[in-house]
């Protein structure tokens, strides 16, 4: 395949491609007038909130199945707690891995350039998410929860080898299903108020994250060599199984007191919660769909993920 030089019109199933420099300039300014401190933004000095949750029900692993229904409100939202917990942790995860996979991206491009300049951006973003989930955790009273050692240390190999394509969809995943559940959450009344002001910083600032991912991988699955379009494929397929099973962490669930093997088999056959995941990928599997990527084994490990009907 003929590599494309940036000078060239780049064209895909979604249309014309945007100039890189200008897609990033766009970003910046966004970035000047939308961009927001968490320590001073949300009063974390205030108390939480009596009969509030920490997460809408609607979107908890356990909701609507028969567990759910034998259990008290007050387990319910201890529940919430506990998996709000789980989901900061996950996304503090992936937010330390983008940030070292766009440090990667950048490593041999123009300093001066816009394009660049964005990606400090964005990584100077992820420093302040990461550190307000870690607060919102410790606020909430809940403890961490890791992913399994194995995916921990496989993030290790991905952060090395992982290539430019890759990175940006693997980006992708670990930002738009979060965000979806996210745009639910930061209007609920019903939620506790700290983590609705977490939300809504976060959804505001992953609108930019998600454009210039999308504007980059766009560009890679055009420009990149067969073998790494493939590859691209593999990997994403591979990560979105991963994602699926560290989504919410099993020891949540002896943590509130139930059964964990009981817990686990339940969400696995609970049609809400399949219904709730492969909703919150939709508009992602839409995309990766339309530029290539679930093409042969990536389809098949996507379905075999949930997030994929």
């Amino acid at each position: 395949m003929t590599t494309v030089t940036e000078s060239e019109v780049l064209r895909d199933a979604l249309g014309l491609l945007r100039d890189r420099e200008q897609v990033a300039e766009r970003l910046l300014e966004s970035s000047a007038k939308h961009s927001f401190d968490p320590d001073k933004e949300l009063d974390w000095d205030a108390p939480l909130e009596d009969g509030k949750w920490f997460w809408p029900p609607e979107l908890l692993s356990l909701y609507d199945t028969p567990l759910w229904r034998r259990m008290s409100e007050d387990q319910r939202m201890e529940l919430a707690r506990h998996e709000a917990a789980s989901l900061a942790s996950l996304g503090i995860w992936f937010e330390i891995i983008l940030m070292q996979l766009l440090v990667r991206h950048i490593y041999d491009k123009s300093v001066t350039s816009n394009h660049v300049r964005y990606a400090l951006t964005e990584i100077a973003d992820e420093c302040r998410h990461s550190m307000m989930f870690a607060r919102m955790i410790k606020k909430g009273g809940a403890p961490t929860y890791p992913v399994p050692r194995i995916y921990h240390n496989l993030a290790r190999v991905l952060k090395t080898v992982s290539t430019t394509p890759g990175s940006f969809a693997a980006t992708l995943l670990g930002e738009e299903i979060l965000d979806w559940m996210q745009r639910l959450t930061f209007p609920d009344d019903r939620v506790q108020t700290i983590v609705r002001g977490v939300t809504r910083i976060h959804v505001v600032e992953e609108a930019r994250h998600v454009r210039y991912a999308r504007e980059e991988l766009r560009r890679q699955m055009i420009s990149a060599p067969r073998w790494e379009r493939e590859l691209t494929r593999l990997s994403c397929g591979e990560a979105a199984r991963v994602f699926a099973t560290c989504f919410v962490n099993p020891k949540v669930y002896e943590n509130v007191g139930l059964d964990r093997r009981e817990a686990v088999a339940q969400v696995k056959a609970s049609g809400h919660r399949r219904e709730v995941m492969q909703s919150g990928a939709g508009r992602l599997t839409e995309f990766l769909d339309d530029i290539g990527i679930l093409n042969g084994v990536s389809r098949r490990l996507w379905k075999s993920s949930g997030l994929l009907a």
